[in-house]
């Protein structure tokens, strides 16, 4: 009988970063992907040769990442492991003594052109800074790999076949020199993102004990102490005390946010005033900062259409162009044409024009710093395809509540409109269903509930949500549903004219018992101060803005007053016409974006081109939804995005022109016999530094700043219809809510009292004393 075969457990699948110093262009990034392919157990692999790290995806069961460091390290790419978000270790502020004897040996040589016999020098020269590049090349060619080391190893020892010893020497001086330098460079551009890295204290202070521990030892509820001046070592909440936090490494935001107990706070933001106690809510690893770092990262490794295509292009140039190169060595010699040398140089010339590395980093460096800067604003942009796409949008659909508004809902107004159960049962029932909901008028209604007294129920059952229309479950053994004018009209509750509800610019709630209606509730929520001049500054932008919301046109009326006439609004929308909607904007405008809070929204910003997640600093969901999320909630920040995205795009096409003219431009120097080897090095290095530099503008912080509304306008219109300031508005939600504060009363003397005053607030005739004094 033959042995039972055991089933093979299902692999885990770990994804590894490697910093790879000896990565420099695009030939490198090959060599990696023919190393890494096609070893087992290895599924992807995702390089970026700017930030000089490759991100492996693989089973740590067939192939552990330390056999993924030894082959990477066959080929002398010099790998090793990184922590995700680990800061690499600075490069040394000057060259090597490699590259420093190089030079002066150079310098020595040159001298030739005096005394001939120092000419000699240069050999010298060649021989001390060749040895780095000869072992790339050697590990190169073994892979069949034609890489930058190996086209200037080609280029220094065809100089000094042809006894250009200078020549020689000159190209191995200038091009490590040059390396150096772009080092430094890119070493440079990433220390936006290290920064943001080191923002997180590494020691935390035990609020119990008053020990010091490394912040890895800190474990969820674990209370910590963060006194005036140091920052909040962990993501948690407020236990006791009271501070004015600044926020602006995570969030951009430069404006201090006042906190207390209750509070949300976050790994590395500062405590200006104030002592507090923080109850840890997350490790280390799961930190706002560390999840913002670990998607920027990996953002950062993917590519590009346009990235792909320029891959695509110097996959084919570099051999196209040193078959054009051989074909000038060889065939001068078999038709023994006068001038061999001039043909071999001009072969030579023709090597060093193969390079593609300033093309090829032209794309991912501009990425890198438009990716960095976006995060050291508070914005995670998911990658290279999202920056590109959000450059290029045409039009943005925003949702309203939560969005465009503050989300935070008040009370305006309770009415039971069946007599067999009261206002308390109503707000009963009403709690006890949204304390179920994820919605954000759900909130209110549950707190304003529990400041009457009133707990919702625990026994809920069958608890649904019908979308775009509302809720319903069983509460105690009764049917209760909760939703909009839709819900509404489809169980014919609003067929009756006294029950005839006026929606203007707030969020009516219909609450049915048993399938007959019992009551509504309305709910007040102001629009977020910034959002018109966001909106403005968008339309400037030549973006076409939509409001798409679920409430009713009148509503929805309100909201295009407050922000701009110009803007179209679409009101009514179940989650589906949302998708709906977003599809028509696409085939009207082309790219469109879609700005939501990334949970109750996913399916309308999984639709659009760029889905826009607001205020994710505390939401890991939100996160991993959107395709650009904002860590606060300032919608000031999209039309930033925007103008960082189109930037960021600008620069890469004016990196590729760069490239594109300088090789065009040596190409005919070099026919025309006026370029030599030195310049071509040059020229070849020079152009990568200057698309290096030039994507470094990106990372200089923008002092235009979109004003607020408050400088702009003074008077709003509330929510509720009426044109009066906010602050009115405010007074009369008080007054609404003095009414429903009420203590709870037996129904006979609450009859007696309703009885002597059918109105409190004076608006219908009726008066009371209270009224009236």
């Amino acid at each position: 009988m033959a042995d039972k075969v055991e089933p093979r457990l299902p692999s885990v699948m770990q994804k590894t970063t490697f910093s790879v110093s000896g990565l420099c262009c695009a030939s490198e990034a090959a060599l990696v992907h023919k190393l890494l392919e096609p070893l087992q157990g290895i599924e992807n692999v995702s390089i970026n040769t700017v930030a000089k790290t490759v991100i492996v995806l693989h089973d740590p069961t067939q192939v552990p990442a330390s056999h993924i460091v030894d082959a990477l390290n066959k080929a002398k790419l010099n790998a090793n492991i990184r922590e995700l978000g680990k800061v690499k270790e600075r490069k040394k502020p000057w060259p090597s003594l490699n590259i420093i004897a190089c030079g002066m040996l150079l310098i020595i040589a040159m001298f030739s052109y005096i005394y001939q016999p120092l000419i000699w020098v240069a050999l010298a020269s060649i021989a001390v800074g060749i040895p780095g590049m000869l072992r790339r090349s050697i590990a190169a060619i073994r892979r069949f790999v034609l890489d930058i080391n190996v086209l200037m190893v080609i280029a220094t020892f065809g100089a000094i076949g042809l006894r250009d010893y200078l020549e020689g020497a000159s190209i191995v001086f200038l091009f490590t020199f040059a390396e150096w330098l772009e080092e430094m460079s890119t070493d440079k551009a990433r220390t936006t993102l290290e920064s943001l890295i080191n923002s997180a204290p590494r020691t935390a202070v035990i609020a119990e004990t008053g020990e010091v521990v490394p912040v890895e030892n800190i474990r969820i509820d674990t209370i910590v102490s963060v006194k005036a001046g140091e920052q909040v070592p962990v993501d948690g909440v407020i236990v006791s005390g009271e501070s004015s936090i600044d926020e602006s490494s995570l969030t951009g935001e430069f404006m201090p946010v006042d906190k207390q107990k209750g509070s949300n706070v976050w790994a590395g933001t500062v405590v200006l005033t104030g002592f507090i106690n923080v109850a840890a809510k997350a490790i280390k690893d799961d930190s706002a900062v560390a999840r913002m770092v670990k998607v920027v990262e990996d953002a950062q490794n993917q590519r590009s259409n346009i990235e792909e295509f320029i891959e695509k292009f110097a996959k084919y140039y570099t051999p196209g162009v040193l078959l054009i190169a051989g074909v000038i060595a060889i065939v001068p010699l078999a038709l023994r044409l006068h001038e061999i040398h001039r043909w071999l140089y001009l072969s030579l010339i023709l090597v060093v024009v193969a390079c593609p590395c300033a093309l090829v980093i032209s794309t991912p460096v501009a990425k890198v710093c438009g990716l960095s800067a976006a995060a050291k604003m508070g914005l995670i942009i998911k990658g290279g395809s999202h920056l590109e796409a959000l450059a290029k949008v045409k039009a943005m659909a925003f949702d309203k509540t939560g969005t465009l508004t503050e989300g935070a809902f008040q009370v305006v107004e309770l009415q039971n409109v069946y007599p067999q159960e009261d206002i308390y049962h109503l707000l009963y029932w009403i709690s006890s269903l949204e304390n179920l909901s994820s919605h954000p008028m759900a909130k209110a209604l549950v707190e304003y509930a529990r400041l009457q007294g009133i707990e919702p129920s625990k026994e809920v059952k069958d608890f649904k949500i019908v979308p775009g229309e509302g809720i319903s479950g069983n509460v105690d053994g009764r049917v209760i549903e909760i939703g909009n004018a839709k819900l509404a009209s489809a169980k014919r509750w609003l067929t009756n004219s006294q029950f005839d509800i006026k929606e203007e610019g707030i969020t009516v709630g219909y609450v049915g018992m048993d399938n007959r209606f019992i009551g509504y509730f309305c709910l007040g929520d102001q629009i977020r101060e910034e959002a018109a001049d966001a909106v403005n500054e968008l339309q400037k932008q030549g973006i076409h803005v939509t409001v798409l919301t679920g409430d009713s046109k009148a509503a929805a009326r309100i909201i295009q007053q407050q922000i701009g006439e110009n803007i179209e609004v679409k009101a009514s929308l179940s989650p589906e016409g949302k998708m709906k909607k977003i599809a028509e904007l696409r085939e009207r405008w082309g790219l469109t974006a879609m700005v939501g809070d990334g949970i109750n929204d996913a399916p309308a910003l999984a639709t659009s081109d760029v889905g826009i997640a607001m205020g994710v600093a505390g939401s890991a969901v939100a996160t991993e939804t959107a395709d650009v999320a904002l860590m606060s909630n300032d919608l000031r920040k999209i039309p930033e995005a925007v103008k960082l995205a189109r930037s960021s795009l600008g620069k890469v096409y004016q990196n590729v022109a760069l490239s594109l003219i300088v090789k065009i431009i040596f190409f005919a120097l070099a026919f025309g016999g006026v370029a030599s080897l030195w310049a071509a090095v040059v020229a070849d290095m020079g152009t990568s530094l200057a698309v290096i530099f030039n994507s470094m503008l990106l990372l200089r912080p923008n002092a235009k700043t979109i004003k607020t509304a408050s400088e702009t306008s003074s008077q709003k219109t509330s929510c509720i219809g009426a044109a009066s300031s906010s602050s009115a508005m405010k007074d009369e939600v008080r007054l609404d809510l003095d009414v429903l504060r009420e203590p709870l009363l037996p129904k006979k003397e609450r009859a007696e009292n309703e009885g002597s005053s059918s109105c409190r607030k004076g608006c219908c005739g009726g008066t009371t004393s209270e009224a009236t004094s």
